[in-house]
Formats: C-alpha cells, structure tokens, sequence
C-alpha cells in the first residue's frame, strides 16, 4: 500500500454561523450489547440505523477501552505537541505522501489548529514511521491505535447490518482497509471573535471516531443546517459518518458535516481514528441499496481518488462527497 498520506477531510463551504450552539445529546450507542447474540443486539442494531440515517453521528458506551490507555494517548499526544519545535520540524512537509506529516500552518481548513497525521494499520508497517518523541508516543499510542481499530471494526459490521447488508458484505475488506490518526492540538481562545479551529468538513472515509480531551466539537444537523454543540461524557467515544459509507449507503446514511471550536478556559487535543478501505480499493453504492426508485447516485471511487481530488481545482467549488454525487452540477 503507498505511503500516501493526506488530510483526510472533505473540504465543504463554511455555513454561516448562527450564534451559540444549544449542547445537544447525541444518540448513544452501547457497544457491549453489540457482543450479544440475543435480541440486545438486533435492538442496537435499529438503534445504529436511526443515528445514522437521522445525524450521522453517535456515541459510543462501554466500549471496552480503558480509561488509562485513553488518558495515555491523549497525554501522548499533548506531550508531542509540548515538544522542542526541531523535534517536531522533521515531519513538516507540503508533500503528502509521506507516511507522517506534522502541519501548524493555517491554510486551506486549518483556522487554529496544529495537527500530527500517520497512519496505524498495520502497526508493525507504519510505527516505525511515527515520532520518537516523546518517548512514550509509539507505546501509547500504538496502545490506543490496536484498541480503537478493535471497536471500528465492529461498528462497521455493525452498520453493514443496520442497511440490510449483512456484516460480512465487505468480506476481508474491512480487515484490510486503512487506519489513519489525525492527533490534533487546538490552542486557547484568546482574541475576541477568534473562536474557530477547524472549519465546517465532513471526513473521508467510512467512519471517523474521536477522542478529544474536552468539548468543542459541534455537528450539523442535516435538515434545519444549525449546528449542534456536542456534549461528551467521560470515557465516551464520538463516531462520525464519512464520505464513502454516504455512498455505499447510496445516499440512505450521510456524511456529517462537523467543525472544531477553541475553548475559552483551556486548549483542547483530540485523536480522530479514521476508518475505510484500502488504498486502490473502489467503493460504490450497494446493488441491494439500488432499484427503480433508488437509482446508483454516486461515482465510484477509492483512497487513491481523493488524494488525486485534494490538489485539483474542483476542491474551490465542491466537497468531495459533492464530486462523487451523479448529477451534481459541475
């Protein structure tokens, strides 16, 4: 697989704000009943589909991660961020195709945010890429990598159930698609009126999970377009719905659009786990999502197709998830 190595984002039109977002709960999830084989499950499963089809986004319970490997990849991640700025200098690059890629400028999405990105999957492929520093990284992170890719996987099995598709659809596809961390550092506000990070995108990929250190991230809610403040209990995990399950779904789950604001007390660090498959691998609408009524509405495409699309000069005009939809205007 390349080293290719990207933002993994889809770039949208930032929305107008509309004032200060009322916290919302998100639909949750409990990831233990999705063990069972019982009617717990099949209840989950109902659950998973209504998120999915309604927001795009939930949150997950009793996962089984435990709160000290979260705490430690967390810590890891601000101490790479705390270190000696030559430390950090050796992965700062504009090509992306390197396997890891540390990025403090802000250009394109990138309002206030410095950001590590390399990929986890295989682990024993891609840590010997990642930082030596601090030296605790490798270790909890790789920790935290091997956990979070265990629930991903079961969560897409899981949506694959939720359309009807059955959990082995894919077959090994999942199992071998990618694993992409993007470990984020956000400063303090402290200019009135600067309050935004991460300008308003939806993810690339199948799925996206987070984990931030304290709130900031809000969601758009797909039918009214006013954005939701998400509030997120301790030792919850935040999933989002991506590009390309939008369109293996054929339209039925969407993308959602999400962005990151700075906190006005403390700085805030999150770790977005994202999810999909391989690098050349084509994703295209479900033949069983697809009839008279519900004809293909998105292109196929892969990995390899979005890294082609971030350089060109469609991404001024359109997200991606928008480049792949059958009929939208060119």
């Amino acid at each position: 697989m390349s080293a290719a190595l990207l933002s993994s984002i889809s770039l949208v039109p930032p929305p107008v704000p509309n004032g200060e977002p009322e916290p919302v709960q998100m639909p949750v999830i409990d990831f233990s009943k999705l063990q069972q084989t019982d009617g717990s499950r099949l209840a989950v499963i109902r659950d998973v589909e209504t998120a999915c089809r309604e927001i795009g986004c939930f949150q997950v319970i009793n996962h089984g991660i435990s709160k000290s490997v979260m705490e430690g990849a967390l810590s890891a991640a601000n101490d790479f961020f705390e270190s000696p700025a030559q430390s950090k200098a050796e992965f700062m690059s504009p090509d992306i195709t390197k396997p890891v890629r540390y990025d403090c400028s802000n250009e394109g999405i990138n309002k206030s945010r410095s950001y590590l990105k390399h990929y986890a999957h295989p682990l024993e492929e891609w840590i010997k890429f990642w930082p030596r520093e601090p030296p605790s990284y490798r270790i909890k992170m790789g920790q935290y990598a091997v956990e979070i890719r265990r629930v991903a996987l079961c969560l897409m099995h899981a949506i694959l159930q939720s359309l009807g598709l059955g959990q082995a659809y894919l077959g090994t596809k999942l199992e071998e698609g990618i694993q992409l961390l993007a470990v984020n550092s956000y400063p303090q506000s402290t200019q009135p009126g600067v309050t935004l990070g991460l300008a308003p995108h939806s993810d690339y990929g199948f799925i996206t999970i987070l984990l931030p250190s304290c709130p900031g991230l809000e969601v758009m809610d797909p039918k009214t377009k006013v954005w939701m403040s998400v509030q997120q209990p301790a030792d919850t995990l935040h999933v989002h719905i991506g590009d390309h399950l939008e369109a293996l779904s054929n339209g039925k789950y969407r993308t959602v659009v999400h962005r990151a604001l700075l906190h006005s007390e403390n700085s805030r660090v999150s770790i977005a786990s994202i999810h999909g498959l391989a690098m050349n691998e084509k994703v295209r609408s479900a033949e069983e999502l697809v009839d008279e009524q519900n004809p293909v509405m998105y292109k196929e495409s892969s990995f390899r197709d979005f890294l082609d699309f971030l350089p060109s000069k469609e991404t001024k005009n359109k997200s991606y998830i928008d480049s792949l939809r059958i009929g939208a205007a060119e």
